[in-house]
């Protein structure tokens, strides 16, 4: 075999196993799509909410969450509602 020939069917090759993947979504169809998490972060800034995370005992934390589901609301709200109500005191 001659040298370019060579050279061909590596290019042959490195191509076959760059196209057999696929094109990801990120450069695809959903290109244009932003992320959920971003929208959501979004939403949340303009609400006035802001991240805060703390490390609690994990019987408090399973209180709160019986809490959120007697009340039937979110986590976050009983959270803000007892913080609330502690500060208040």
């Amino acid at each position: 075999m001659k040298k370019t020939d060579l050279a061909k069917n590596k290019g042959l090759k490195i191509n076959s196993s760059a196209n057999r993947f696929g094109t990801p979504g990120r450069f695809g169809k959903d290109a244009g799509l932003p992320l959920q998490r971003r929208e959501q972060r979004k939403q949340e800034q303009a609400l006035g909410l802001i991240p805060f995370a703390v490390k609690l005992n994990g019987d408090l934390v399973k209180q709160v969450q019986a809490l959120a589901q007697e009340r039937k609301t979110g986590l976050n709200e009983v959270v803000a509602d007892l913080l609330k109500k502690g500060l208040e005191a």
